[in-house]
């Protein structure tokens, strides 16, 4: 498409300064954004990047994504079921919601258990899990596996059954 002939004032398009502006994302990512196949733009017969005004509404979704803890891969495969001839309606985006719903429970959980559990052993001043008589007990901990074990909760519970540490 030539843009240089003017635009159709049916589909109006942004200039990657503008759409930097209104979008609060630099235009290097915005350019990134493209790379990644998660915008597209138009060029103009001068070879300039123009974006359809739903871009914005793209890149706040993928602000919003990653935001969310998405990886750029996920949120690209979440917006290639959008329409990119227009502009994602409610349901397109309610849709899109729902499915990420679990994602989202999941990582709230988790943050509330770290917050619940971020200072749980310090008080006793022996700072080891290894050794700590109160929260690992025979380091139940280490039979658990590596990483976080208490923290992860009910998906990393192993010897016991038990979920995290003992109350």
């Amino acid at each position: 498409m030539d843009l240089d002939a003017g635009p159709d004032p049916a589909q109006p398009v942004l200039t990657i300064g503008a759409l930097s502006a209104r979008s609060g994302v630099a235009a290097s990512a915005i350019r990134f954004y493209e790379a990644r196949g998660l915008i597209r733009s138009l060029r103009s017969g001068g070879g300039q990047r123009r974006y359809a005004r739903g871009t914005l509404r793209r890149i706040a979704f993928v602000r919003v994504a990653q935001q969310v803890g998405l990886s750029l891969d996920e949120i690209r495969e979440a917006l290639s079921g959008l329409p990119e001839e227009r502009t994602p309606t409610a349901e397109d985006w309610r849709v899109l919601a729902a499915a990420w719903r679990p994602r989202i429970d999941r990582r709230i959980g988790l943050l509330q258990r770290l917050r619940d559990q971020l200072d749980g052993c310090i008080g006793c001043g022996c700072l080891s899990l290894a050794h700590c008589g109160l929260a690992n007990p025979g380091d139940v901990a280490g039979r658990r596996g590596a990483g976080p074990r208490y923290l992860l909760g009910g998906a990393a519970a192993g010897a016991g059954g038990e979920a995290g540490p003992p109350e």
